[in-house]
């Protein structure tokens, strides 16, 4: 396969032409096309492909709208990205607390291997984590004002300020290597186990690292699946093969997930949004219909209703 070339403004809507989209005012298009970059919209091209052979657009579509569904997922990723920083938020300072109170608040009380898992499996990754947060305190010390100021008056960085400099990833992991006991006291917070927060955890995290980067979130698909949840069984979501074909390692599953962690008013206000961002897109959508679209997202007709399932049902 060829080294891909450079390609001027001039050339790249020449290409998109030449697949048929329908370009209305090219200065326009080379204008957006340079400030969002051609790699990044045609990443949205694909719902509007005649199919996964010809790769070509279906006949009427315009780059307006191929640029409605690219701005859809930047709108998308933004309210995403607000309300799963709330959560980073809420679990670091849940754990600062749970650790600080059992353990003791200094590097020397809270970093001690003594206080994770017994599990000899995690003992390389115990080690390994405690090493990467030592680090944290070395190399953010003195470039944050809250953790100078303990440092400098104090001589050490309590828990409850070392978590605002981890990055979720790392607590994900912190909370992976909890004593069984630790870990419960967490998950009851939510009112979900164990082994659903190992699960939520780590799919949280990925999704704010899309988010923070500007990656494609829509179509987003994760490694690991959810487990069944009673929101599956209430929305009627279709199975296929035993399954759900929906809301498992899609973006509905993410929406399952922050239904479970975000309080009921957090959540009502980010579904809220999400509607008004998708009749937004349906608005400005004329090849393909909002339910193309949805299918692509993992989101079935009726996902809306999720925000009116009570946890007194559960």
């Amino acid at each position: 396969m060829g080294a891909k070339q450079f390609k001027s403004l001039d050339e790249q809507v020449q290409i998109l032409r030449y697949k048929g989209l329908i370009i209305n005012n090219e200065e326009e298009t080379k204008e957006i096309l340079f400030r969002e970059n051609y790699f990044f919209i045609s990443g949205y091209r694909h719902l509007f492909m005649k199919s996964s052979k010809d790769k070509t657009f279906l006949a009427g579509t315009t780059f307006e709208e191929l640029y409605s569904l690219f701005l859809f997922d930047r709108y998308f990723r933004y309210i995403l990205f607000k309300n799963l920083l709330v959560i980073e938020n809420n679990l670091k300072s849940m754990i600062s607390y749970q650790l600080s109170k059992k353990y003791g608040y200094k590097e020397k009380d809270y970093l001690n291997s003594k206080n994770f898992s017994k599990d000899p499996t995690k003992t390389k990754q115990i080690n390994d984590l405690i090493k990467k947060m030592k680090k944290q305190i070395r190399a953010n010390g003195a470039q944050h004002s809250a953790t100078l100021h303990y440092i400098n008056n104090y001589g050490y960085i309590p828990l409850w300020v070392l978590v605002k400099v981890l990055s979720f990833g790392i607590v994900t992991e912190l909370f992976s290597i909890l004593k069984r006991e630790d870990q419960q006291a967490l998950a009851n917070v939510y009112n979900v186990t164990i082994e659903e927060l190992l699960t939520y955890l780590p799919i949280l995290s990925n999704y704010r690292n899309l988010c923070a980067h500007e990656d494609i979130v829509y179509e987003n698909r994760t490694q690991v699946s959810i487990e069944d949840s009673i929101y599956h069984k209430l929305l009627h979501i279709d199975k296929m093969d035993g399954e759900y074909i929906y809301g498992k390692n899609d973006l509905f599953a993410l929406i399952i997930i922050l239904k479970r962690m975000l309080s009921n008013y957090e959540f009502s206000n980010m579904i809220e949004e999400i509607k008004k961002t998708i009749k937004n897109l349906e608005y400005n959508l004329h090849t393909i219909g909002i339910d193309k679209v949805l299918d692509r997202m993992g989101f079935p007709k009726n996902w809306e209703d999720i925000k009116n399932i009570e946890m007194e049902r559960l």
